[in-house]
């Protein structure tokens, strides 16, 4: 190592101080010049060196890198993790409940509720595309709600919630562009992400997530395994350095974890059948071992749905699938806070 270390200060040297040296003469009638000129040639050379002093290296860093010992140490997924440990309460209205971030687990990460205004300030001008099926569309909905004044819901309410169609809006006042995709299968999603590819423009924000009409109408967690391995391919195009259509920035990829099933719950014969609890944990084993969310290597932070509405428990669904809006609320305020964490790292 020292050895390398003499080489590239002698490299540095020969190339940088002696064609500086001869043309020294002639900048010395501009002393201003010439200062300049050595200023930024001893910078390069510094530059060009350091990697072989760990100490010097360590020292440019901390000298020309601003403080911010103010703020906490990122840990992106811990802070993540500890983002969905929530706690669900009864709220003043009946039958109505309200959660609250486990503080004790949640605080470094400075995860917090973000109101109307912090949350249409940090996505403005953003065009945000949902793709998935009725839970994407409850999501969806927590978003509007989120967005919107009481008054303008009823409408929007009536618009969403048509069966198995798509939805759009936008909301001038932030100037946010919502697009809802019905894509129920996983080759739906597919389908979208490839013709956000071939678009002028790609979504700053892309939520999507599938599962359950797969399990209901397929059941093969192969399958399913399968078809979200095609999913990550179509992200993972969209990212790479490789791919055109980095002369846009691409989006923050966020993916809706299935949603915990109470079985005596479901509404159906056939739903009790075939979406049982083992079929449930195979299906979420496949998410796991797919690729298609971030600590696997894929392009989608997870929003574990099934971990939310675990902890929201009996109290908060009817059927056993779908749940009350505080669980989507939740799930919804963990993204605008990874949505935080993330525009801090890429600026």
């Amino acid at each position: 190592m020292f050895a390398a270390a003499q080489l590239g200060a002698l490299a540095a040297c020969i190339v940088l101080f002696v064609p500086m040296g001869m043309a020294g003469w002639h900048l010395s009638r501009n002393k201003m010049l010439f200062f300049s000129g050595a200023l930024f040639i001893t910078l390069a050379v510094g530059v060009h060196i350091a990697p072989y002093f760990p100490a010097a290296s360590q020292f440019l860093i901390s000298t020309l890198t601003p403080s911010f010992s103010s703020s906490p140490p990122f840990r992106p997924s811990s802070c993540l993790s500890f983002m969905h440990d929530v706690s669900f309460l009864p709220a003043d209205a009946p039958s109505s409940f309200d959660w609250l971030p486990i503080r004790s687990r949640s605080a470094d990460c400075g995860f917090q509720k973000l109101s109307r205004s912090d949350a249409g300030e940090l996505l403005n001008g953003s065009w945000i595309l949902v793709a998935g099926d009725s839970q994407a569309r409850l999501f969806v909905l927590s978003l509007l709600r989120l967005l919107l004044a009481r008054s303008a819901m009823e409408a929007v309410e009536g618009d969403l919630f048509r069966r198995h169609s798509d939805y759009q809006i936008m909301i001038s006042e932030h100037g946010v562009k919502l697009d809802f995709v019905w894509s129920p299968f996983e080759a739906n999603i597919t389908s979208v992400l490839q013709k956000l590819r071939g678009g002028p423009r790609l979504p700053e924000v892309l939520v999507a997530g599938s599962g359950l009409w797969h399990m209901l109408h397929v059941n093969n967690a192969s399958d399913y395994g399968e078809n979200l391995a095609s999913v990550r391919r179509s992200a993972a195009s969209m990212v790479s350095p490789f791919s055109s259509e980095l002369a846009m920035q691409p989006p923050h990829m966020f993916w809706l974890g299935l949603p915990t099933l109470l079985n005596s719950m479901l509404n159906t014969e056939e739903k009790k059948e075939k979406m049982s609890m083992t079929v449930w944990d195979a299906y979420e084993q496949e998410v796991d071992g797919s690729g298609v969310l971030r600590p696997s290597g894929g392009s989608f932070v997870l929003l574990d749905i099934g971990s939310l509405s675990r902890s929201c428990g009996l109290q908060c669904t009817t059927d056993g699938m779908h749940y009350e809006g505080v669980v989507y609320e939740a799930a919804l305020q963990v993204m605008l806070n990874a949505l935080l964490i993330e525009s801090q790292q890429r600026i």
